[in-house]
């Protein structure tokens, strides 16, 4: 019986790496080297890929600056409003991504919540390259403040409280000895947001639209490359999303190590 239940495991798990590997295999394959450097060398493909580099840097930079105080503050108060914090910070990873989108257009929109005190400080955020941050943003930041929390999290009280009483103070000991340690978790929380940020499609389309140049980045780009029958510009911009993708892992993997 050991056996058996031992090789029926291993048929499961086999169909299942399966069912994961055979698509991207299968990309791969029906993409060859001269289709993919023609097909990424495009202007359509070029300037999809600057704006995503483009935006996904700011946004990871937005998610670091606003996220580590956050992840700081979740992993050492103890109020108990913290409770409700982490659950509006992780909702956007159980939010659908069509959803978010509608829930910014409905928040910062020209007829959103806040859209005529913004248009009349001359700010029109919806449809704009702005509008691709934010959503980017929304939908990402939870996996840096999850990170970064559990990172803090894992760092040794008795540590930050001797740096104190060696005269470095709550910010000396914070950058001296909290961060470094936590670093790993920091890490690996950034790269994972970054790869959320540059594979978001469903809040962006609907916040920001689909306009070359301003907010087609390459998810919607492969998008609109399908609709119009371009097979091979789409294969191979989502090859390049299998490459940034594998690139975070190994990223991953190695700041776990």
């Amino acid at each position: 019986m050991p056996h058996l239940r031992r090789g029926l495991a291993w048929l499961a798990a086999c169909a299942l790496v399966a069912f994961i590997a055979v698509p991207i295999v299968a990309l791969a394959i029906r993409t060859n080297p001269a289709t993919f450097v023609a097909a990424i060398a495009t202007p359509q493909a070029l300037q999809a890929l600057r704006l995503s580099a483009c935006t996904t840097a700011v946004t990871l930079g937005a998610a670091i600056a606003l996220g580590t105080p956050l992840a700081y503050l979740l992993a050492r108060s103890e109020s108990r409003f913290r409770r409700l914090l982490d659950a509006i910070v992780d909702l956007p990873i159980v939010l659908p991504p069509a959803v978010a989108g509608v829930a910014l257009l409905v928040a910062f929109g020209r007829r959103g919540l806040l859209g005529p005190a913004l248009d009349a400080a001359g700010i029109h955020l919806s449809f704009t390259t702005a509008a691709v941050v934010m959503a980017q943003l929304f939908v990402s930041v939870p996996f840096y403040v999850r990170a970064a929390r559990n990172g803090f999290l894992s760092v040794d009280r008795t540590l930050e409280e001797a740096s104190e009483t060696l005269g470095y103070g709550a910010v000396g000991t914070f950058m001296r000895i909290t961060v470094p340690l936590a670093m790993p978790s920091l890490i690996g929380g950034a790269m994972l947001t970054w790869a959320r940020a540059l594979g978001e499609f469903g809040a962006t389309i609907m916040f920001a639209g689909n306009l070359p140049g301003v907010s087609q980045t390459v998810p919607l780009a492969v998008y609109l490359n399908l609709e119009g029958g371009d097979i091979a510009t789409a294969t191979s911009l989502s090859l390049v999303l299998v490459a940034a993708s594998v690139a975070v892992l190994a990223v991953v993997r190695l700041a776990e190590r």
